[in-house]
């Protein structure tokens, strides 16, 4: 069964401090010649907030905190536009200038691909998921994507020249994407994604909403934004995650790199290279192939349970650090893993045999120190690769940054 990491995909969303102040982001849109551009859309990464510029070209997002944000900007016949403002203590403006989009523009003759919707599913069930929700997810524009495969490195790649457009009928949104950038190696089964979302909230009978209302909830619970949003408050073992360590050790089991080598050069060289099937040369042989093969390092998990005030440091005001060697192993505890998922995944971490069926996923930190927001989203896009429940939790499972839990 292939067991396949994922990278977290979202970058750069806002931090909600205790501060009171409404902020606001405006500025106005203009072409490369310093020409208007009215009727653009404007959008947050992360969140529902967008509005549209004036005709003059202006536009504002008001009612901010001090935060950290991404504006994505979309305009027909333009490429896909994306700024970054740091709000502190006063408000932000800024100028935008758009570029044409020439494949939108130009007529152009595109080689046909024959591999292109196999690669396009490959891409659908590592970026929207296989869960159930991503039954019910749709992209709408699949025509904006572009397929590169390298045959040498045996790595897929995946771009898009606009806004990708998602319909989630399973936790009513619509999303536009800023597909920023997805990766797959077919060797180590790893996915590298990234981007920008902007939620839209669909049109829905009563019933539909309140059906809504409940499977975000569910989605919300346990998800990574869950774990470090709780993480950054103080109270992720009130909220139900334990965390542990998984650490590496030597394999005792596999001899060193030299005595393996060493054995099975001399032992193709046995009988001037020739070696007959069953012989003991060739059972010898095997013998050290198949301890060549044996991971160099395992790991274990320590149980002793990692305190948070030791593994979190505040490191601005608006944004808290971690850093660690080994991986985390993070349980939550109030939710069960299905037979679906456990049986036919391919994302399963093993367990304890005492411990019970909870929601498991490893964290690995690949780019130190790693900050996060009060909102539960990450600063580094490339800081954590997941392991297990939250690496088969993708698009599909996701909500928006500024999502608030019912009241009961």
């Amino acid at each position: 069964m292939i067991r396949s990491l994922y990278l977290l995909g979202f970058l750069l969303i806002l931090s909600v401090s205790g501060f009171t102040q409404n902020l606001s982001i405006s500025g106005k849109v203009k072409d490369k010649n310093g020409e208007i551009i009215p009727g653009a859309g404007i959008y947050l990464s992360g969140y529902k907030t967008a509005t549209v510029t004036t005709n003059d070209g202006r536009f504002t997002l008001g009612n901010l905190k001090p935060g950290n944000y991404d504006v994505l900007v979309q305009m027909m016949g333009f490429l896909p536009y994306t700024k970054n403002v740091i709000l502190s203590d006063k408000s932000a403006v800024i100028e935008i200038t758009l570029q044409e989009n020439t494949i939108q523009l130009n007529e152009v003759v595109i080689r046909t691909d024959p591999n292109r919707e196999r690669y396009i599913n490959l891409f659908k069930e590592f970026f929207i998921g296989k869960t159930p929700n991503a039954t019910k997810c749709k992209i709408l524009n699949p025509q904006v994507l572009y397929t590169d495969y390298d045959d040498n490195m045996r790595v897929l790649t995946v771009k898009s020249n606009d806004f990708l457009v998602i319909e989630n009928k399973a936790l009513g949104y619509r999303l536009k994407y800023m597909l920023q950038f997805f990766e797959y190696n077919y060797n180590t089964h790893i996915v590298y994604y990234a981007g920008l979302p902007n939620f839209e909230e669909l049109k829905g009978s009563g019933s539909k909403k309140r059906l809504w209302a409940k499977n975000r909830e569910i989605a919300y619970y346990g998800s990574s934004q869950h774990f470090f949003k709780s993480l950054y408050q103080g109270r992720s073992e009130e909220e139900g995650f334990i965390i542990n360590k998984l650490i590496k050790i030597n394999n005792t089991s596999r001899p060193p790199d030299s005595l393996i080598n060493n054995n099975i050069k001399r032992l193709t060289k046995a009988q001037h290279g020739v070696i007959r099937f069953g012989s003991a040369v060739n059972d010898s042989l095997n013998y050290w192939m198949a301890l060549k093969k044996l991971p160099r390092e395992i790991s274990t998990l320590n149980r002793a349970q990692v305190l948070t005030d030791t593994l979190v440091r505040q490191y601005q005001p608006n944004l808290k650090t971690m850093n660690y060697k080994d991986d985390l192993y993070v349980m939550y505890t109030k939710e069960l893993e299905t037979v679906e998922y456990t049986n036919n995944s391919g994302h399963s971490v093993s367990r304890p045999l005492d411990v019970p069926n909870y929601e498991i996923s490893v964290v690995h930190l690949l780019q130190a120190p790693v900050h996060f927001y009060a909102s539960g989203g990450i600063h580094e896009p490339k800081a954590l690769l997941f392991e297990g429940f939250w690496a088969y939790e993708k698009i599909a499972d996701m909500v928006p940054m500024d999502y608030i839990i019912p009241s009961k």
